[in-house]
């Protein structure tokens, strides 16, 4: 079976993290310069690997291999958060380059055929996972023409600096591929607190939003007796409160709920608030349970409405993202060569994390890898993972890559 060759994996990471390092960490948000430099770079090292490669007209860097299928792609995302980590969405696209070169150079894999990719903006920028959605032709026409950043940059005009316009989107080839991988830091604790070194993705969590409104009336914090107020914020508090009260006795140990932005107005400190407003995610693999966070939230809003003051109403802020299994199959693959490189120190385990398998699941099978994060710590500049972990990861990628593509090459 194929052998990786750790010292190119390293020096593959650090070069992709030192485009667009800042401190310890990487400023590489989708289709910014930098971000654009990584791909012109990605595309090289695709390319001396042996794969035909093409940036498509959304930036999405796709090799693919000469040798005929049934084929794997494998890789993840290269673009970052506004003040992300090295290793989120890199680690994959580098262990999808490693795994290409690694089954090429060994006589008994050379045939088999590892396509590489690097999706463009999983992290959201203008539209999540806007290269996996584009790749297997979901992405919605209407969400791109209106889609804008945080700071108001449209996305067809970062697309047209980008000199994008009029290149052609890449698609995927039909009866090519038996599926996708990818490998992924954890961004979680669970595997180093249980001190092990694989975990064998079993689904992605479906995500809900939703954002609650209160409509009070302001005025003066002084003269406005409490029995006459009509206070938005203290409305936003008791719910606040009732959320974190009811949800965690429905809640599993992976499920994760999170008020993630309050704003009360006009925010001053002699004004009885007039209107207040809170954005609330929650995450669980099971689409029951996150029926159920929404039945409890408008039951909440409701019982604040009964009580005359202040008008209540909650709303979906977000597309819902279904929970996503990964292929059964895949997951027996990644289990055996977990086992080899790590036995006895690998686990099956949900994704708490949304990535673009959730995406690409509805039309290939789809299978992760995560190896553990120091600390837990994700989407921040102290993201890092301990490098015997990187590479015990991305070998037992590469065993499980040859071991589906051996097995689909018996069956055909």
């Amino acid at each position: 079976m194929p052998k990786i060759n750790a010292e190119r994996l390293l020096n593959d990471l650090k070069t992709l993290r030192s485009i667009g390092a800042v401190e310890t960490g990487v400023v590489r948000p989708a289709l910014s310069e930098k971000d654009l430099e990584a791909r012109r770079w990605l595309k090289q090292r695709f390319e001396e690997a042996g794969l035909d490669t093409t940036l498509d007209g959304v930036a999405n860097v796709i090799g693919r291999s000469t040798k005929n299928g049934p084929a794997l792609i494998v890789g993840s995302h290269s673009d970052t958060q506004p003040r992300g980590g090295w290793l989120d969405g890199a680690l994959g696209v580098i262990y999808g380059l490693e795994v290409a070169r690694a089954l090429a150079e060994d006589p008994e894999t050379s045939d088999l055929a590892v396509d590489v990719v690097s999706w463009q903006d999983e992290e959201s920028r203008f539209y999540g996972c806007l290269g996996s959605r584009s790749w297997i032709g979901v992405a919605d026409s209407e969400v791109e023409a209106k889609a804008t950043d945080r700071d108001g940059v449209k996305l067809t005009d970062a697309l047209a600096a980008a000199g994008l316009t009029d290149v052609p989107r890449a698609r995927m080839e039909e009866g090519r591929y038996v599926g996708y991988l990818e490998a992924h830091i954890e961004q979680g604790a669970w595997l180093e607190e249980a001190g092990e070194q694989i975990g064998v993705v079993t689904s992605i969590v479906g995500i809900r939003g939703m954002t609650l409104t209160f409509e009070g009336e302001q005025n003066h914090a002084g003269t406005t007796t409490m029995a006459r107020r009509k206070d938005a914020a203290t409305a936003l508090f008791k719910a606040a409160s009732r959320i974190h009260e009811e949800f965690p006795k429905h809640a599993k140990p992976t499920t994760v709920w999170t008020i993630g932005r309050v704003s009360i107005e006009p925010g001053a400190a002699s004004i009885v608030p007039g209107y207040a407003e809170l954005t609330l995610q929650f995450r669980d693999s099971e689409d029951a349970l996150l029926d159920k966070y929404e039945e409890i939230v408008e039951e909440i809003v409701a019982a604040i409405n009964a009580e005359g003051r202040v008008k209540a109403a909650a709303t979906r802020n977000r597309t819902p993202v279904r929970p996503s299994d990964m292929d059964d199959g895949f997951q027996q693959h990644l289990a055996a060569a977990a086992e080899k490189t790590s036995p006895g120190k690998w686990r099956r385990m949900p994704s708490a994390a949304g990535h673009d398998p959730m995406v690409l699941v509805d039309a290939l099978p789809c299978a992760m890898l995560f190896i553990p994060s120091i600390d837990g710590i994700s989407h921040d500049f102290a993201e890092d993972s301990h490098e015997e972990d990187i590479v015990a990861g991305c070998q037992v990628l590469a065993d499980a890559a040859a071991s589906i593509l051996k097995t689909a090459q018996e069956k055909s």
